[in-house]
């Protein structure tokens, strides 16, 4: 689970729900991209329609939103990748170039999901009025009895909004779906099987299309590794037991040792004060902003997913222990809302999950004993699937071990807020033929941190090679150079 997932939103998306009702399903050979006129810079634009639903033919076609990034050496050019980068609920359609030795040699290929971006979306809401009790109600959690009476309350408001305007596309958006979807975009891009680099959410639509297809995998990179059993089935509140706040307190004493005298100031005493009430801070923009115990274990959970951050996160507390000291400007855009909420609707289709919203807090105060703050917020990111109705006939929960082509795992092993090291190790174990490469890190995701990693990527990709069990390699840079 990214920490794009279910986050507190400001700005209602808007695009059309490309469902047609009428449209014939599945052609008997595969459909071509119908490639747009106008792009991005550097990008070649198209969409592809595919069946609302693989269980039921005649229930019309979505559109899924695609960009291709061409190999800037076309006549040495091996191939297609296509990428996935996390979520759910976050645009993929426009992909990076993962390293320059692959985009010398590879067509990279990014899509919207279906329920996301450009791709066919839900809408919730009909009034922009009512953005106000999804503000409330994600991305943060209740510290009493009270304020988790309310959280549950608006919670179920968004989720009914989202029951009654949300269409039939909400009950076709869970990951077997999308699976389905990308082997769509494999045939229709002419690749016999699947080349294809995840990270995050990303790692687990990778495992679900490996299972459901294991003869189509060709090369399979999972960078920040879910633990696929543990997403999909068990007791308790899927984000539980995902357990990545169980190496939120590994990541924080890596970013805290590294910063030593740059920290003049004590952890748990920012927490205590800010746990007795709000403290406001002036930003390097001159702007003053309040930060409550919620947000700021929100702003230090983003900052902790990436090592390079840690100036900003050293700054950030000290602020936070001296309002006198100026905290860095809020990073990042106002997200869509209608692609997190279909990025909701995938997190409750593939997940078991309880239907009473009441047993969130205690397992939310389990968490919080062993990962103070960071516990508590990961936990209620599920809590709309207590109330949100939604099934996906395609849904896939297992088995995981089905026999494929080499599968390259990589995760951070000194501490992953979102997809815990242990998490990796576990799907190693799990699948039926991977192999874990490790950063010696803390962050959320290996690429494009080590020059190790990124060769290790090279030469998975153009001859197969998989490294040796146990191998390790370095970042380029540590957190404050």
């Amino acid at each position: 689970m990214t920490s794009r997932k279910l986050r507190t939103a400001t700005a209602l998306g808007a695009a059309a729900l490309a469902v047609g009702a009428l449209a014939p399903a599945a052609a008997a050979s595969p459909a071509r991209i119908a490639w747009e006129a106008s792009c991005q810079a550097g990008y070649e634009c198209g969409h592809l329609d595919v069946p609302l639903s693989y269980q039921d033919p005649s229930a019309g076609t979505v559109r899924i939103a695609v960009a291709r990034l061409p190999a800037t050496d076309q006549a040495g050019k091996l191939g297609t990748i296509f990428y996935n980068p996390g979520g759910p609920g976050s645009s993929g359609r426009f992909a990076p170039a993962l390293t320059p030795a692959l985009h010398a040699r590879y067509d990279i290929v990014g899509f919207d999901p279906r329920g996301v971006g450009a791709s066919a979306k839900i809408h919730c809401f009909t009034d922009p009025a009512q953005l106000e009790v999804l503000q409330r109600a994600l991305g943060t959690f209740p510290l009493t009895r009270a304020a988790e009476r309310q959280q549950i309350a608006d919670t179920r408001t968004v989720t009914d909004l989202c029951e009654q305007n949300a269409g039939p596309l909400a009950n076709h958006l869970s990951t077997g779906t999308i699976a389905r979807d990308l082997d769509r975009l494999r045939a229709a891009f002419g690749e016999p099987k699947l080349r294809y680099y995840g990270k995050s959410y990303g790692t687990y639509l990778g495992e679900t299309y490996a299972n459901l297809f294991p003869g189509r995998v060709g090369s399979l990179a999972l960078d920040a590794v879910d633990d696929p059993v543990r997403w999909s089935t068990g007791p308790g509140p899927m984000s539980y037991r995902l357990e990545g706040f169980a190496d939120a307190p590994r990541a924080l004493q890596s970013f805290l040792d590294a910063c030593g005298t740059r920290c003049p100031f004590g952890y748990e005493e920012i927490l205590d004060r800010l746990e007795a009430g709000p403290v406001t801070v002036t930003d390097t923009t001159g702007r003053q902003v309040v930060v409550t115990y919620q947000s700021a274990i929100a702003r230090i959970h983003d900052y902790l997913t990436d090592a390079q951050s840690a100036p900003s996160l050293a700054a950030f507390l000290r602020a936070l222990a001296d309002p006198a000291s100026p905290a860095p400007a809020s990073p990042g855009a106002p997200p869509d809302v209608d692609s997190l909420l279909g990025g909701g609707a995938t997190l409750c289709s593939d997940a078991a999950n309880p239907r009473d919203p009441a047993v969130w807090w205690n397992y939310a105060r389990r968490a919080d004993r062993a990962a103070r703050g960071f516990g508590p917020y990961d936990v209620y990111k599920t809590l709309p699937c207590a109330s949100w109705e939604v099934a996906d006939p395609g849904r896939y929960a297992g088995p995981w071990n089905r026999p494929t082509a080499p599968i390259l795992l990589l995760a951070n092993r000194r501490g992953d807020l979102e997809t815990p090291y242990a998490g990796a190790q576990r799907t190693e174990r799990l699948l039926g033929n991977a192999h874990l490469l490790s950063l010696d890190a803390y962050g959320h995701g290996a690429r494009g941190k080590s020059a190790c990693i990124d060769a290790w990527l090279d030469r998975y990709f153009t001859t197969g090679a998989v490294p040796a069990p146990g191998t390790l390699c370095a970042p380029d840079r540590g957190p404050f150079d």
